[in-house]
């Protein structure tokens, strides 16, 4: 159970930056749903989900790989940092240079007009970075520096949060003549009105340029070192993790450009599908309940898993780690989307994003079971067999194509929001499966079914049980939370030796 405990520790740290930062991040939301229109906030949405899939090319599997080569016997760790990291560091230049070349034509492609190319270079650039620091912040989590990556990235999201105010609020309105006069000189200086949403990426670009001082510690000891005959069986090793990695990119953010060029012209009437596409975004934001979690016990658990691997109760400590974190999701599952209308009286500036709010419980639930898909992953990535991820990944890819092309033209976004959930849902049993013949876990999966089941019905009895009045139907849902964490507490709590068999 102290293993356990070391895992729930680290998950903490990382948690705790990553839950302070998201809380600065989501003071950003309705930041750009009171300052921009849902088709200027769906170029943001669009474009971002880009820039995800793109940094699986930018890094390719090299950080999973780096630590499962670090952990090998007798390895000599900083060789293989520098190795790894002059790789990175080429390939992140590369890839980088050649966003910057063809900007124009992937801003005429994208149908954006003239002017926007900016946008491209400025994303190019901060995927560089991030590609280019990833295997120092990698470094810093083998070495369990928890602290020092919570430390860094919240600094990062801090310094985003901060330019985002100066450009997108204080520049605006002084440039508009709102408050502040005598300041109008000096934001003409800095601040150009038509840029608009131009300035959320160049707030990221600014914000990334500090890693490298930040981490200039673990840039300092680096010396270039390319050398392929060491390279090769590490490459073979991240591959599958990459194209796993395009899949699952596929799988998280396809469904916003699809959604663009799929839902039909005037499906939604009075909107233009960026419209569509800015809502759905917008309203995505509330799975971050769930994905902030997620990000914080991955970033603590993939060295974790590594590291104890070898130990003889690893597979009951693997089951009653993901007991616990299945568990811990549902409730926040039940209590977002319980409470969803409240988080949207903040969050969602303009009524015109609050159409997709029927979706938030969909998006929960679909996140949920990606937590457990990443939990159940273990197995494959402990036994080098990393292609079943490959495979796993591809099938959640085609059914996400498959089932956007069907539902989106018959319900719009909410089809975007049941092919997550059923793409999740798969990948999640599918891993499961495949896991007890390779690698047998004890996963108490029956009882978590159950729990989960729990959890939907309590959800939809919140959402179809209809009390007109405000305040009646706001305690009814803080009831129904209530009283589901207090049957988790009173029927798991007690069960403190051993673990329970599904």
């Amino acid at each position: 159970m102290s293993i356990a405990k070391k895992l729930a520790g680290q998950t903490a740290v990382y948690g705790v930056s990553s839950i302070l930062g998201r809380v600065l991040t989501f003071l950003l939301v309705p930041l750009y749903t009171s300052k921009f229109a849902a088709a200027e906030y769906g170029v943001v949405t669009e474009l971002f989900s880009y820039v995800a899939f793109l940094n699986i090319l930018f890094t390719y599997g090299m950080e999973t790989t780096y630590f499962r080569f670090a952990h090998q016997p007798g390895a000599d760790r900083q060789a293989l940092y520098n190795k790894v990291f002059s790789l990175l560091l080429l390939s992140s230049a590369v890839l980088s240079g050649l966003l910057l070349l063809l900007a124009g034509p992937i801003t005429r492609v994208l149908h954006y007009p003239p002017g926007q190319e900016q946008y491209i270079v400025w994303l190019a650039l901060v995927m560089g970075v991030d590609a280019a620091t990833a295997i120092p912040f990698a470094r810093l989590r083998l070495e369990n520096k928890a602290k020092k990556v919570a430390a860094v990235r919240f600094l990062n999201i801090l310094v985003n949060v901060g330019l985002n105010l100066f450009f997108i609020v204080l520049c605006r309105d002084v440039h508009a003549g709102q408050y502040l006069p005598h300041l109008r000189p000096l934001v003409a200086a800095v601040y150009n009105p038509d840029l608009g949403v131009g300035y959320v990426f160049l707030a990221n670009l600014i914000a990334n340029t500090l890693y490298i001082p930040l981490l200039w510690r673990e840039l300092s000891d680096f010396r270039f070192r390319l050398d392929f005959g060491v390279l090769r069986p590490m490459l073979k090793y991240a591959y599958p993790l990459m194209l796993m990695g395009l899949a699952g990119m596929v799988n998280e953010t396809l469904d916003r450009p699809l959604l663009k060029y799929w839902l039909p012209e005037g499906f939604y009437p009075g909107q233009s599908n960026m419209t569509a596409v800015g809502i759905y975004g917008a309203c995505y934001k509330f799975a971050m309940f769930m994905t902030l979690v997620i990000q914080a016990f991955r970033y603590a658990a993939e060295p974790f898993f590594f590291a104890q691997s070898t130990e003889k109760n690893s597979p009951a400590t693997f089951a009653l780690i993901l007991k616990w974190f299945t568990l811990c999701c549902a409730f926040i599952f039940v209590f977002v989307s319980l409470n969803a209308e409240d988080f949207a009286r903040f969050l969602l500036g303009r009524p015109e994003y609050r159409a997709g709010l029927d979706i938030v419980p969909v998006l929960l639930l679909a996140n949920l079971f990606l937590g457990m898909y990443y939990n159940l992953a273990v197995w494959f990535k402990l036994t080098d067999k990393t292609y079943f991820g490959t495979y796993i990944s591809f099938g959640g890819a085609a059914l996400t194509i498959l089932l956007n092309f069907f539902l989106i033209p018959l319900i719009g976004y909410m089809g975007c929001a049941l092919t997550t959930l059923a793409c999740y849902f798969m990948m999640a049993v599918v891993c499961w499966v495949l896991g007890n013949k390779h690698y047998p876990i004890p996963y108490p999966m029956a009882r978590l079914g159950l729990w989960l089941a729990l959890a939907v019905a309590v959800v939809a009895v919140g959402w179809l049980l209809p009390v007109p009045d405000y305040w009646l139907r706001h305690a009814f849902h803080l009831g129904l939370c209530t009283v589901f964490a207090g049957l988790i507490f009173l029927v798991e709590r007690p069960r403190k030796a051993g673990l329970p068999v599904a």
